[in-house]
Parts: structure tokens; sequence; C-alpha cells
């Protein structure tokens, strides 16, 4: 078996409003439906019929043992060069979103980021496909601080 790409992603949320804001609103994915009287949405980018399903649990338990349960984070491409991530970088300062970290991983470069109910968001641009083309270890190489 192989996989061919990450298909989607499903998040248990707080609020689907606050969400779906910052998902669909503030990251442009589309809303497709909802299911579960409403208490979920399914989200796309267009390349598939949901990349993002997001379901309203309200509030769950915390940190257990000083470590979030569930996700690390999930990663989303927004743009294909360093100039499409600065533009990204701009629209989430500008809705005050707070960049927890960006990093150079030389296949690709990153911003971290938090959704609103603490998940983090890679949102990256990948390098020249060449790069890790010509050396698949490539994925491997330390990561930099990546300065916008």
């Amino acid at each position: 078996m192989k996989a061919h790409y990450l298909g989607h992603v499903v998040f248990y949320v707080t609020d689907l409003e606050q969400s779906l804001a910052f998902y669909r609103d503030l990251l442009g994915f589309k809303e497709v439906g909802r299911i579960f009287n409403g208490a979920a949405a399914a989200l796309t980018s267009g390349r598939t019929h949901h990349e993002l399903l997001l379901i309203q649990v309200g509030e769950a338990p915390g940190p257990l043992q000083g470590h979030r349960r569930g996700l690390y984070h999930v990663g989303i491409k927004v743009g294909d060069n360093l100039d499409e991530l600065r533009v990204v970088k701009d629209e989430l300062e500008q809705a005050g979103v707070t960049i927890d970290g960006m990093s150079d991983h030389t296949v690709s470069q990153s911003l971290y980021l938090q959704d609103p109910d603490g998940n983090e968001v890679e949102l990256y641009v990948d390098a020249d496909e060449s790069v890790w083309k010509n050396n698949p270890a490539a994925v491997l190489s330390p990561i930099k601080p990546l300065r916008l």
C-alpha cells in the first residue's frame, strides 16, 4: 500500500462557528455541507470532496500529563513560493493571529500557529521539487529559522 497524499483531517472543536471563522473565512476553505444536525461541517480547498471535517463537541478534558490529547499538527499548503507565504503571514497578522514559529525545512517553508482550539497548524509552501526529487534525504535536513 502507498499513501498518495493527506486526504482529510477531522478536528473535535469547542465552538463550530469560531472554527469556521478561522478555517473558512480566514484561511479560505469552502464549506461544502453540514452533518450531525448542524454540529459538524465539511470543508474543501477544491482539491477533493473534503479535506477538513470539524465536529463540535464543546468543552473537552484538558492536558494529560503535560501533553495535549489528539493531533500534533496539520500541514496545509498555502502557495507555491515565499512571496505567497509572505502574503499569508501579513493576512494572519492583520487578523490578529499569533504566529508561533517560522521554519525552513529545506523541502518546504512554514508558518506555525494555533487554531481557536489550540490545535497546531502548519501553513507552508514547497521548495522547488527538484530539491527532494534529486535528494530524497533532504526531507530530513535540519530545521533552520525562516525570516520573511
